[in-house]
């Protein structure tokens, strides 16, 4: 049976009104899909309608009798928004990522009883999903769809190993399944190589990139420490509420730090909140609870908000690419929205530190492959074997994985024994693209040129004439903001900034599905000495943690870090002193053994009583979901050694991560002593 245009304009009406209707290029999508089943590669500019798209080819392919569509989603807050907006057309939709994994079973059991589910790509690695579910997917999938489909290639300004899988995924499904990948920010060269890996008969379907409602604008401080001023200063007089990107997740939690010391009602937004989190901080922008999500690149792709009124860079990022994908994300359904990018010196160092931290060189890729055998090896243990972190050890093991040299197992890594060779070509073009990129986006602030035509030459806009200028951008108008900041406000935020310590993430909840409920107690925000992926100071506290050799001298003013301490607990604005430190025990013993003898250190210093070391299984708890985390640390802990006579207590942790051990420990602390608990810690992921 062919499917008509009338049937796709009826399910738009679901997901869009009453009064919405098909473009022509949308039906052209739907019809190539769903009645020649083809493979089709849509590239167009964020708000065109791509999710219409294939919520409608996959409800109108299940009317044919098709099986259930898979659409391959790249970040949670484009799942919570593609499962609302198929509801609400009539269309059953499902998920399976990291924040649902008490309904994984449910799900895969009645598989067939839905129109689409939605994966993230580390989904099809996951050995239990990739032995006993996808083989099912693929012999009765209804259409594949890639979205993103930027993060495939390569040459894509998020690139991302586990995407690379899609294209084995493929290989394995009925040759008239339809195929769909979608993405707004694909050049020429991005454009090749996902055709290259759906397929040469692929269609293309690309339009034009320009954002009649953005206006762009460039800020060049004289004095860049001044930026953060400059934006509590700005947000006064912009309308509505929005994004504040930073290059790092440090930047990220020191500009929101800053911006609420001025006033402002903002929060921090990094690829190390919790899901349950991001979905809140999400809610509250998008009702303008919040004036803005201070956020990483973390929040992007997926994010929903048509009236969202202003998108700020603090830094830029390292490609004009991925700078267009990031102030998309304003003035979908508005007629005007401000874009404000403010560069820093910093910018080439933090440029030039995530080039570093792609895919090591040969020689380290050789000792990690060497450490790898037929018993599975997890990824903390391999800490051991390369001076890595953990996160890049992930990255290089699933680029590993997908050229065959590795395999995922339960419990870990596994050598699979195939021969493998460094692509120094590969890894050296890209090196050079990445050069390239940083070069037009130092042209990009300096040109006085139109602005938005300089992003949609690099995308390789089709429709972009060779004299066209937007007429928005402060170059076409002439009208640049100012670049002066109010003293006084520079002068309160700089000392915010330059404050000791950081501010710990606080949990303010029990996680949905956790052995705990409700609201958690008794547990009061903390700090830390510093972050670890904080580019500046990071790297000393990282291998302070990798060595846990430091043991406090005697004199505080002798020893940097019982300083350092000391710094931060001056410097902490509580409502009453603690009066006693208790150490959080650790299964390492030389971390254990370090943080109780930096415990005992700080009581002695501050004149606190020494309340012990809270005891620990002797196997570590593996990082998992959060509601796992916590029903994991329910029983985790032995409070035999605690001597607690009074409080408030200095709860002292070697690295706080989720923020859910410091928790749980701080959580029980207060319940079993009748005291307030101030966690505190050598350093922070987050």
């Amino acid at each position: 049976m062919t499917a008509t245009r009338p049937q796709a304009d009826e399910l738009l009406t679901g997901i869009a009104g009453p009064d919405a209707a098909l473009r022509d290029d949308q039906w052209t999508a739907i019809d190539s899909l769903v009645n020649q089943r083809k493979r089709m590669l849509v590239v167009q500019r964020t708000g065109w309608g791509k999710s219409a798209v294939y919520f409608i080819a996959a409800k109108l392919l299940r009317e044919a009798g098709a099986g259930p569509s898979i659409i391959v989603s790249p970040l949670l807050a484009l799942m919570r928004s593609q499962v609302e907006a198929a509801a609400r057309a009539g269309i059953r939709a499902a998920t399976i990522n990291s924040s649902n994994m008490t309904q994984w079973d449910e799900i895969q059991a009645s598989l067939n009883d839905y129109d689409l589910l939605l994966i993230s790509p580390e989904r099809l690695n996951a050995p239990d999903f990739r032995e006993q579910v996808l083989p099912q997917l693929a012999r009765s999938v209804g259409m594949l769809v890639v979205d993103e489909a930027h993060c495939i290639s390569d040459w894509g300004h998020d690139f991302r190993p586990d995407y690379r899988r899609i294209a084995l995924l493929i290989d394995d499904l009925p040759p008239e399944t339809p195929v769909l990948a979608t993405t707004a920010t694909a050049n020429d060269r991005v454009v090749a190589d996902v055709v290259a890996q759906l397929g040469v008969d692929t269609g293309v379907l690309r339009g034009g990139l320009d954002r009649e409602s953005l206006a762009l604008n460039v800020v060049q401080l004289p004095d860049p420490t001044q930026r953060a001023a400059w934006i509590a200063q700005y947000l006064a007089q912009v309308e509505g509420s929005g994004i504040i990107y930073c290059l790092t997740v440090a930047a990220a939690h020191d500009l929101a730090e800053a911006l609420e010391t001025a006033g402002w009602n903002v929060a921090a937004y990094t690829g190390r909140t919790e899901a349950e989190e991001r979905e809140r901080l999400e809610r509250a922008l998008i009702d303008n609870e919040l004036k803005a999500l201070v956020a990483t690149s973390a929040l992007g792709m997926g994010f929903d908000k048509p009236d969202l009124g202003f998108v700020v860079h603090l830094g830029a990022p390292s490609s004009p690419v991925s700078y267009y994908q990031q102030i998309g994300r304003a003035g979908r359904a508005t007629d005007h929205a401000e874009v404000v990018l403010l560069p820093g010196p910093e910018d080439q160092r933090v440029w030039d530190y995530f080039a570093s931290v792609s895919m090591p060189e040969e020689p380290v890729v050789q000792r990690l492959l060497a450490a790898l055998g037929d018993e599975p090896v997890s990824t903390p243990k391999l800490e051991n074997a390369v001076d890595l972190s953990r996160s890049r050890i992930d990255q290089a093991l699933k680029v590993l994985d997908v050229d065959g040299a590795v395999r995922r197992v339960k419990g870990g890594w596994v050598s699979t024994g195939a021969a493998w060779s460094y692509d120094h070509d590969r890894y050296g073009g890209l090196a050079q693209a990445r050069e390239r990129e940083q070069d037009l986006m130092l042209a990009f602030e300096s040109t006085d040129g139109c602005r938005m035509a300089f992003l949609r030459r690099e995308l390789d806009d089709p429709t972009l004439g060779p004299e066209e200028r937007c007429g928005r951008c402060d170059n076409c108008t002439g009208e640049h903001l100012s670049v002066e900041v109010d003293p006084a406000l520079a002068e309160r935020i700089d000392a915010r900034l330059k404050a000791p310590g950081v501010q710990l993430s606080q949990r303010k909840m029990w996680p949905t599905g956790s052995a705990r409920r409700g609201k958690i107690k008794g547990v009061q925000p903390g700090k830390a000495l510093g972050r670890l992926n904080d580019v500046a100071r990071g790297p000393a506290l990282a291998a302070l943690l990798r060595d846990n050799a430091y043991r406090p001298a005697e004199n505080w003013r002798d020893d940097q870090w019982l300083g350092r301490f000391v710094a931060v607990l001056a410097d902490w604005d509580w409502a009453e002193r603690p009066a006693t430190v208790v150490a959080l025990g650790d299964a390492d013993p030389a971390r254990h053994e370090m943080v109780a003898a930096t415990a005992e250190a700080l009581a002695r210093v501050g004149q606190m009583a020494f309340g012990g070391v809270v005891g620990t299984q002797e196997h570590a708890v593996e990082a998992r979901n959060s509601a796992f985390r916590v029903n994991a640390l329910d029983r985790y802990y032995d409070w035999a050694g605690l001597d607690i006579a009074a409080g408030p207590v200095l709860l002292l942790a070697g690295e706080v991560d989720s923020g859910w051990s410091v928790t749980v420990a701080a959580a029980d602390v207060s319940e079993r002593f009748g005291v307030e608990v101030l966690p505190l810690a050598f350093a922070s992921r987050a």
